[in-house]
């Protein structure tokens, strides 16, 4: 016959066994859990390209286009020109102009923005219809083109009439064959605390 005091070792002995194999199963779901979670998903880099200048298209559009959004404004002959492959138009409010090049079956294949020194009597200055797919003006300061853009894969000095400017390079070849595969940006640079400024915008067909 067993004693009182062995029959309570061995029911203690039985509910510590009990306790045991519980918290083993408790680790050992957890583990399985662990080993069974998905693996988080790296972040992609966000990257913006740009498809369009002016409400143009480098690579698709073609120069009757351009003439037909901007019959009002002031265009200069290709003609008078050096360079027959080119129109130029003046916004003389503003004093910007849009440079196109074009190729001999009239398919624009680069557009450019920028400025130059011209005075006029404007009452009323319209928002500026030269600007890119994204928003992008002349006159904006640089921090919006990083904003827009993200960071250019290229920074380098550049001048215009003897001022000193930065150029931003943006290659687009990532986004494959139809969209533009340049674009450029000629800031002017951070001066007495005021921000630099874009001077100058260009956007171009693959084929350049």
């Amino acid at each position: 016959m067993r004693s009182w005091a062995s029959a309570r070792a061995g029911s203690c002995s039985g509910r510590f066994l009990k306790r045991a194999l519980f918290v083993l199963l408790l680790v050992s779901t957890f583990a399985s859990a662990q080993t069974t979670q998905k693996p988080a998903a790296k972040k992609v880099a966000y990257r913006a390209n740009e498809l369009t200048l002016a409400g143009l298209r480098p690579g698709r559009d073609r120069l009757s286009r351009a003439e037909h959004l901007y019959h009002d404004y002031h265009k200069i002959d290709p003609k008078s020109s050096t360079n027959d492959s080119q129109t130029i138009w003046l916004d003389p409010c503003r004093k910007p102009l849009l440079a196109i090049d074009f190729h001999s079956e009239k398919k624009i294949q680069a557009i450019r923005a920028g400025a130059i020194n011209m005075t006029a009597d404007c009452i009323a200055v319209p928002p500026s219809r030269w600007k890119t797919g994204r928003g992008l003006h002349v006159g904006d300061a640089t921090a919006r083109v990083a904003n827009l853009y993200r960071k250019p894969d290229s920074r380098n000095p550049s001048t215009k009439d003897g001022q000193p400017l930065e150029l931003w390079y943006y290659a687009f070849d990532w986004a494959g064959p139809d969209a533009p595969q340049v674009m450029e940006v000629l800031c002017t640079k951070e001066k007495d605390g005021q921000p630099g400024r874009v001077e100058e915008i260009t956007l171009a067909a693959p084929s350049l």
